[in-house]
């Protein structure tokens, strides 16, 4: 594993992932994209873990994808399909993985990073975080999850329009809506996620691992129903002018002006 990018630390069974790239606020670039794709079946596997605990370094969850990284997929769009590929497995590991993942929501969620608080069984969010999932923003469809996460965790009225206008919602909000369990101020974030990990350090841990298996078979079925059609609308959203308009409106820190190609 790179560290770089993602820290890995086990510890009285439990699994810290971090991303860490805080200085582009855990945004994520091929390295990190890489390593989400393939952490969660590593960590799967094992019978000594209780839980899992996922968050971001620094003062961001995940801010989406890097920009640098959307412009090489523009320049390359067969590693592109690498790229879509990963993102099916990110999905389908973190729904797959037995383990009660909990994620620790230490401040923005946006786009890939809504997509990883969403897969979460437990999410602690900081009071003054944000998420959601503005793909459109960017030129793209929604096809990492949120497409299918979205509907399935607030219901098919809202999501629609959040989707469409790739706003972010405050952490009350998303918690009021359904999508974030818990929100807490910034110095109770660590004290309200350990008391949890305990708790799930110290149940049932078949049992635990059992349910998570249950619960989760219809948002697999729809995960699995929906990402192969989202991931080739976005292959085709990668080569289309209003996404390069915007990857280089955003790297210049202005408003893009789409054309509707």
């Amino acid at each position: 594993m790179s560290e770089d990018v993602l820290k890995l630390e086990i510890n009285d069974r439990v699994a810290r992932v971090t991303l860490n790239r805080p200085d582009a606020l855990n945004a994520v670039n091929g390295d990190l994209h890489t390593r989400l794709s393939r952490i969660f079946i590593d960590l799967a596997e094992r019978r000594d873990l209780a839980a899992i605990v996922l968050t971001g370094a620094g003062k961001a969850f995940c801010a989406g994808g890097d920009l640098q990284w959307m412009r090489e997929a523009i320049a390359e769009p067969e590693q592109f399909e690498v790229v879509t590929w990963e993102a099916k497995r990110i999905v389908y590991a973190m729904l797959d993985c037995e383990i009660p993942i909990v994620g620790r929501i230490n401040g923005d969620a946006v786009g890939l990073g809504a997509t990883l608080a969403l897969l979460c069984d437990i999410t602690v969010a900081d009071a003054n975080s944000r998420i959601g999932d503005p793909h459109v923003r960017v030129g793209l469809n929604a096809a990492d999850g949120g497409g299918v996460l979205w509907p399935a965790a607030i219901g098919f009225g809202r999501a629609r329009e959040l989707l469409l206008t790739g706003d972010l919602i405050t952490a009350a909000e998303a918690r009021e809506l359904g999508a974030i369990g818990h929100v807490v101020a910034t110095e109770e974030l660590d004290v309200r996620v350990e008391a949890l990990v305990n708790r799930l350090r110290s149940g049932p841990t078949k049992a635990l691992r059992w349910t998570k298996a249950g619960y989760t078979i219809a948002l697999r079925q729809l995960a699995h129903g929906h990402m192969d059609a989202g991931t080739a609308y976005e292959c085709l959203a990668n080569l289309t002018e209003d996404h390069r308009i915007a990857v280089d409106a955003f790297s210049d820190r202005r408003k893009p002006v789409f054309t509707g190609k």
